[in-house]
């Protein structure tokens, strides 16, 4: 598969998952540009290296699908790509001890998504904001960042400013800033 940068939604949506397609239909409506690659499952950062290299000057984004311990609060974590999570860290900033990797199950009833999917564009889908962003300070820095449409078979180039003004405002979801070291050498 040729990976080429287009720019807005795919010209057939035949083949298309009905959340991706809610996804562009929504940047649409809401005046988002966007441009758009499609490419094989991209499940993790090391697999999205030519795709990053085609969505640059954006930020690739690790997606991180937190919880608690008692599974009552949850969370959408975005750090840069080249960054580590570190849970006492993060979990030090947001007065929650005890972070971990959410289960898959509620990724998928509050977010639609699957892992390898995970995105901010999911929060359309949590409509009873169950889900709190969190953002790497470095990631709203950037003048794009660059995410899956719900799906991991392509990927989206959107302005920051545009995700995290008119895109989160429409699906009333504010984000918490926290601070994530760079990954030591």
């Amino acid at each position: 598969m040729k990976l080429e940068l287009v720019h807005g939604r795919p010209d057939s949506v035949e083949g298309r998952l009905e959340k991706e397609i809610r996804t562009y239909d929504l940047l649409d409506e809401l005046g988002i540009p966007y441009e758009r690659i499609d490419h094989e499952a991209a499940e993790t950062i090391a697999a999205c290296a030519d795709i990053d290299a085609i969505l640059a000057p954006a930020t690739i984004c690790k997606n991180l699908f937190l919880c608690n311990r008692q599974k009552t609060q949850f969370y959408l974590l975005m750090i840069r790509g080249d960054k580590q999570f570190k849970t006492k860290d993060v979990s030090k900033q947001i007065d929650s001890p005890r972070l971990s990797f959410a289960p898959e199950e509620y990724m998928e009833e509050y977010l639609d998504i699957t892992p390898g999917s995970v995105s901010v564009l999911g929060l359309i889908n949590d409509t009873e904001n169950h889900i709190q962003l969190l953002v790497d300070e470095d990631v709203l820095h950037s003048e794009y960042v660059g995410c899956h449409p719900c799906i991991n078979t392509s990927s989206l180039r959107l302005k920051s400013a545009d995700v995290f003004g008119k895109f989160l405002e429409h699906v009333h979801h504010g984000y918490q800033v926290v601070k994530i070291d760079a990954a030591e050498e």
